[in-house]
């Protein structure tokens, strides 16, 4: 496995693909990366050489991803909790955060269905 920014990449994957398993790391940045350091895009991950994947690591350094973009994102809900906007009520709260509608819906947000009395199960 290649261990890139952190992360392993699954070696039978093809390296456009296998780059957006790293948090922060879409397939647009994937390929935009890719274009940058003139790696094909369809090369399997096994198939790489030292210094390809090297280029690669390099071009990826210079991209805020995984621990320090997490704990950035983080920092930002925790102030958006702090102020007491509404999207940080909305946090606070478990609610859906973009104006989703929450009638119904929203399960994945709000947790499974509590019943009146939580007595049906």
């Amino acid at each position: 496995m290649a261990r890139i920014a952190g992360g392993d990449l699954p070696r039978e994957k093809c390296v456009g693909v296998a780059l957006t398993y790293i948090y922060g790391i879409g397939l647009t940045t994937a390929k935009e990366v890719l274009a940058k350091v003139g790696v094909d895009e369809t090369i399997r991950v096994k198939n790489l050489t030292e210094a390809q994947e090297t280029a690669i690591r390099q071009e990826i350094d210079k991209i805020k991803t995984e621990g320090d973009l997490r704990r950035e994102t983080n920092l930002n809900i925790k102030r958006l909790m702090e102020i007491g906007c509404y999207k940080g009520i909305r946090h606070r709260k478990g609610l859906p955060v973009h104006g989703q509608r929450t009638k119904t819906n929203a399960r994945t947000r709000k947790g499974p269905r509590r019943t009146v009395a939580n007595k049906k199960k």
